[in-house]
């Protein structure tokens, strides 16, 4: 075998087609680019975001408008005149709605008895309670109660957050609006007192001595300083000749 003899496998080679070299190459003329068109003529491509004329989706598409908060909290809200009238037909005294917001099997009440109100000691409203009755979708999100509507029956509310409106309402009916605290939770003076570095008892009488010293030497300074034998010259603005 000589090296003229190499050549690639059959069919692995295929030779480029060549238009535009007349009519016996097959493809002269109109060198397979159809009759007339803007994709006939030379440079008439058509950018792949062309919507034939109409106005492009990323100009119909609105941009940068408005503002999405990062830090927004999304609660579960309810307003206090549906908890009211909840409590009103006295559902959420049932003791099975308590005992299946705990997690606690109860047998249910006779059918045709309503259960016994519990006078004018004040509702509990938990977020269990009110996902148990259906006034609240989902546990997953906190709780927020708002004020719409009115509140005729003391109600013991247990939630994450309150309106004003709403607090106004459940206090003014004997009520209380308590908010849910997540231990852990410190004040702002705990924060500092925490935050105070703790020095041990040799440091911290070796600091307390330092700065004694320091107040020390400042009440010296202050003192006036005349030579044994000198005589203080008199102030002038004072007017007095000795």
């Amino acid at each position: 075998m000589k090296l003229h003899d190499l050549h690639p496998a059959e069919g692995s080679r295929k030779a480029r087609m060549r238009v535009g070299r007349g009519i016996a190459a097959g493809k002269g003329k109109t060198a397979g680019r159809g009759t007339k068109g803007q994709k006939a003529r030379t440079g008439g491509t058509i950018p792949p975001w062309f919507e034939g004329g109409q106005t492009p989706i990323h100009i119909r598409v609105p941009k940068l408008r408005g503002f999405r908060n990062r830090f927004r909290v999304e609660y579960e809200v309810v307003n206090v005149g549906r908890i009211n009238d909840l409590a009103e037909t006295g559902i959420l005294d049932a003791p099975e709605l308590a005992a299946a917001a705990a997690g606690t099997p109860e047998a249910p009440a006779k059918a045709g008895k309503a259960p016994a109100r519990a006078g004018v000691a004040p509702v509990t409203i938990t977020p269990d309670i009110l996902a148990a009755v259906g006034l609240v979708r989902s546990l997953n999100k906190p709780l927020k109660v708002l004020g719409h509507g009115d509140v005729t029956r003391s109600l013991f509310v247990v939630a994450d957050a309150f309106s004003k409106t709403a607090i106004a309402k459940i206090e003014a009916a004997g009520g209380t609006a308590h908010v849910i605290e997540f231990p852990g939770q410190a004040e702002p003076e705990d924060e500092a007192e925490l935050a105070a570095p703790i020095l041990p008892a040799p440091a911290a009488a070796a600091k307390a001595e330092k700065g004694a010293k320091a107040e020390k030497g400042a009440k010296a300074d202050k003192t006036p300083r005349t030579a044994p034998g000198s005589k203080t010259i008199p102030d002038k603005a004072s007017g007095s000749d000795h």
